[in-house]
């Protein structure tokens, strides 16, 4: 038998990634993750190493100076560097969340501008929709753009920025036009550039600084507010002022399927530490993975492995083949994070009290493994999503 989350059916060039990626994340990112993630510090580094790599252009067609790759070889790739630290994935998500956006949504004067740069990594993408009094209603947006002669002014803030210090192009859905007939027709999505840092960025914007966390560490998480803030009118993603609303959503769906990779990530990482030291740990005369307890919580765990990684891989094919998705992704993104939550904490219990210590792997990943339960919506929201697509299906005749 082959280990976990193997994916049949991959080209040479995507075998050939994933194998890069793979001697990356053990050589570059295990060693150094549990310190930096304790230190709550930037891994620059790392980001560099991805940089350099070309991770940031992945999915970015190669006109643009990008890989022009799948979706599918990107949530592998995810899958792999969350394997090391789930953090680093988040720098990279948003960055290919703006990317996806403006290449099948943007104009093509946006298309030329920023995708070469993206492609380097030299301007890096974060998103917005979340504000802080909601989080997935996103009807109820409160931050408004009022149109000013070429200008739009936008005032109002936003909430759960990942790299909103770090990054330098902010995806942000804000409200236009309030006689829309339907209150997701009046929301716009504007491509806000701003410089790197914390505090007043730029006239009427402010990144007021990190979110402390208690895990997700490393990556920043921000607010963003607005006073006055002017923004060209051409910065309107695709130049459709109300189509903010569908334009954001595709780019969720493609991040439901990045965090359901995330999720992998983290759940074939406690497995693996959960063999190893089941192996090395021994009671009662024998090693501990000895004990029929513990062998059928292995048994269980890999099985979820194997179920969540299978889930993800089909819900990124489906979206690679044009077809639609969003029940798909909801089901990947509900089973990956879920699963997720109850593989960490079963490799937690087998590491007994040593769990407990910040010395060791799985103390980290038991305080990542939560995010991903609410992550780019919650799993109320995916069953939500789901329900009403197998009820549009099944609909009685």
């Amino acid at each position: 038998m082959a280990r976990l989350a193997q994916t049949a059916g991959l080209t040479e060039i995507q075998q050939e990634i994933l194998s890069t990626v793979k001697t990356f994340v053990d050589k570059e990112i295990i060693p150094h993750a549990t310190a930096l993630e304790h230190a709550d510090t930037y891994p620059q580094d790392i980001v560099d190493g991805m940089k350099e790599m070309g991770l940031f252009g992945l999915t970015i067609p190669e006109e643009f100076g990008g890989l022009g790759e799948s979706l599918l070889t990107y949530a592998l790739v995810v899958e792999q560097i969350a394997r090391g630290w789930m953090s680093v994935s988040g720098v990279i998500n948003t960055h290919f969340i703006v990317a996806h956006m403006i290449t099948h949504h943007g104009t093509d004067e946006q298309k030329q501008k920023y995708l070469p740069q993206m492609a380097l990594g030299e301007t890096r993408g974060s998103f917005s929709m979340s504000e802080p009094d909601l989080g997935s209603d996103v009807a109820a947006i409160k931050t408004k753009a009022v149109q000013d002669g070429d200008d739009f002014v936008i005032d109002g803030a936003k909430m759960w920025l990942t790299n909103g210090g770090t990054s330098t192009l902010t995806a942000v859905l804000v409200k236009t036009d309030e006689g829309a007939e339907k209150p997701y027709q009046n929301l716009t999505c504007f491509l806000v550039e701003k410089p790197v840092g914390y505090g007043e960025v730029a006239p009427g914007l402010i990144v007021p600084g990190k979110i402390d966390k208690m895990g997700y560490k490393g990556v920043d998480t921000t607010e963003m507010v607005f006073k006055g803030h002017r923004v060209p009118a051409d910065r309107i993603l695709g130049g459709k002022r109300g189509g903010g609303f569908a334009q954001m959503m595709d780019g969720v769906e493609v991040g439901r399927v990045n965090v359901a990779a995330r999720a992998c990530g983290i759940s074939i990482r406690a497995f693996e530490l959960a063999v190893e030291y089941a192996q090395q740990r021994s009671t009662f005369g024998k090693p501990i993975a000895q004990h029929q307890a513990i062998a059928f919580k292995l048994a269980e765990m890999a099985t979820k492995v194997e179920a969540a990684h299978l889930m993800m891989v089909n819900a990124a094919r489906l979206k690679d083949s044009g077809e639609r998705f969003d029940v798909e992704s909801g089901m990947a993104k509900l089973i990956a994070s879920e699963y997720c939550a109850e593989v960490t904490q079963e490799s937690f219990r087998i590491h007994g009290g040593y769990g407990y210590s910040k010395e060791y792997e799985i103390e980290r990943l038991m305080r990542e493994a939560p995010f991903l339960l609410i992550g780019e919506g919650t799993s109320e929201i995916q069953k939500t999503i789901i329900s009403r697509g197998l009820l549009k299906e099944y609909k009685l005749r």
